[in-house]
């Protein structure tokens, strides 16, 4: 992803909501009922950890058991301490207090919960990142030390790659061609960092690196799922046992065939609600724009139409029912109509979204569009929005009027889409339709004009019709003094 191209909106919760989401994660619930728990006897060790013969007291406080009670324990503690729900009082003796920020989860706004969540997140992918405890333990020495240099581990890369993952994910999400709310297949997810976007057929090499991708994927997600980022399904352990890797007990010992073209075997991950929140916040301070739905609600109408000019259509009306919703019909027309003025080469796909976004609302704001009836570049798309909605006596547009908003229209959608199919069709109905279309378009007085006669040669399929339109190119340009 290139931080200098905006990514597609996404619509958020609202932060209350989401601060009680991510109260409700395990993680953090755990983290702040451990700071509750700690007392005068609690005991931590040089790096804030709680030292080893607390652990079960920890794990029995949090209502765990098992093997992994006390690593869960652990990994709750830490988050506590990083967020400041614990303060370490004396590092030397190791004892501990309630932190500053413990009153946040009673007491602060939903943003400060959300900052202590994010806190929290940060702490988690920072431990997804490391190597699993197998690895590290065979790369200790005599001594107990880790010898890194025996680990193929390379810190900053690994955590760029988890990022990368997490920002397609995100990218999925919010576009409206993806699956949405949807969850992903991990291999897709894997081979959206490995394979390269202009190779056809994957060689065997490119897709053992997506396989051991996948693999690391299911390890990093699984310990995100707790701090509410993801929603996870893991890789089916059955594909391990037949990939010659050790087989879980209940997956050795099941009975039931296993469906291989059942995609959801190699395991499904979505973003939460919470975590589409987070990922965007890292987003936005790695420097990314990460636009959100009703952002540009208090905006000037001059916003609202340039940024909804490069939103997906959905998004786009959401974003406008929520700068609508702030105003007066009428006002929010004239407003609209105001900002789309203009002979930039922005100004057509402006007056287009003006046009789209108008269609949002009611014959309240009539008034506005009769005001502006014999203005040149508001009039046409004014005779458009009244006589859609039936209102009598709206004067015929001249000649003029309608070359000038065909041309206008035009240079919008060559702006928006570029030459699409959509927009050859155009071009071939309009030449048919009007014999005698080329020999006056080069008249029209727009700066547009060149370019969409030129556009228009450049699409039309039939080689005569193409080169009238090329020569009104010719004689517009020079009729500009371009």
């Amino acid at each position: 992803m290139s931080d200098s191209s905006p990514l597609p909106p996404v619509r958020l919760r609202s932060e209350a909501e989401l601060a009680r989401d991510a109260l409700a994660t395990p993680l953090l619930s755990r983290a702040v009922r451990l700071a509750r728990w700690a007392g005068p006897d609690t005991r931590v060790g040089a790096g804030g950890e709680l030292v080893e013969e607390q652990l079960p007291a920890a794990a029995a406080e949090l209502s765990l058991d098992g093997d992994d009670a006390a690593a869960y324990a652990s990994e709750a503690w830490r988050v506590a301490v990083d967020t400041g729900l614990v303060a370490v009082v004396d590092e030397e003796e190791g004892t501990v207090a309630a932190g500053a920020d413990l009153t946040l989860v009673l007491s602060g706004a939903p943003q400060d919960v959300l900052g202590l969540w994010l806190g929290a997140l940060e702490t988690v992918l920072a431990d997804a990142s490391v190597p699993d405890l197998d690895d590290l333990v065979d790369a200790m020495d005599e001594g107990g030390e880790i010898d890194f240099s025996t680990l193929d581990w390379d810190p900053e890369a690994e955590a760029e790659f988890l990022d990368g993952v997490l920002g397609n994910l995100y990218l999925l999400t919010a576009s409206e061609d993806g699956p949405g709310d949807g969850p992903v297949p991990l291999p897709a997810l894997a081979a959206s960092m490995i394979v390269p976007d202009d190779m056809g057929e994957p060689t065997n090499d490119v897709l053992e690196q997506v396989s051991d991708a996948m693999m690391r994927l299911d390890d990093q997600f699984r310990l995100l799922e707790p701090v509410g980022l993801v929603d996870f399904q893991p890789v089916d352990e059955a594909l391990m046992a037949e990939a010659g890797e050790e087989p879980a007990a209940s997956a050795a010992s099941s009975d039931e065939a296993v469906d291989d073209t059942d995609v959801s075997r190699y395991g499904m991950v979505r973003l939460t609600p919470l975590g589409v929140y987070g990922i965007r916040a890292r987003l936005l301070e790695a420097g990314f724009a990460a636009p959100a739905v009703g952002d540009l609600a208090d905006k000037g109408a001059d916003v609202l139409l340039d940024s909804t000019s490069a939103f997906p259509p959905l998004a786009a009306q959401a974003e406008t029912e929520q700068w609508l919703a702030r105003r007066e019909p009428l006002a929010a027309a004239r407003e609209l109509l105001a900002a789309a003025r203009g002979a930039d080469t922005g100004a057509p796909l402006r007056r287009l979204r003006c046009q789209q976004e108008l269609s949002l609302v009611g014959t309240e704001a009539a008034p506005a569009l009769h005001e502006v009836l014999d203005d040149g570049e508001l009039g046409g798309l004014a005779r458009v929005w009244l006589a859609e909605r039936g209102v009598p006596d709206v004067p015929p547009p001249s000649e003029e009027m309608v070359f000038w908003l065909t041309v206008d229209t035009i240079a919008a959608q060559l702006a928006a889409e570029g030459n699409s199919e959509e927009l050859q069709a155009l071009v071939e109905g309009l030449a048919a339709q009007h014999g005698s279309f080329f020999a006056a378009a080069w008249r029209v007085e727009h700066p547009a004009t060149p370019d969409v006669l030129e556009a228009m040669g450049r699409l039309h399929p039939d080689k005569k019709v193409a080169k009238e339109a090329r020569k009104a190119a010719f004689k517009a340009r020079s009729q500009q003094g371009q």
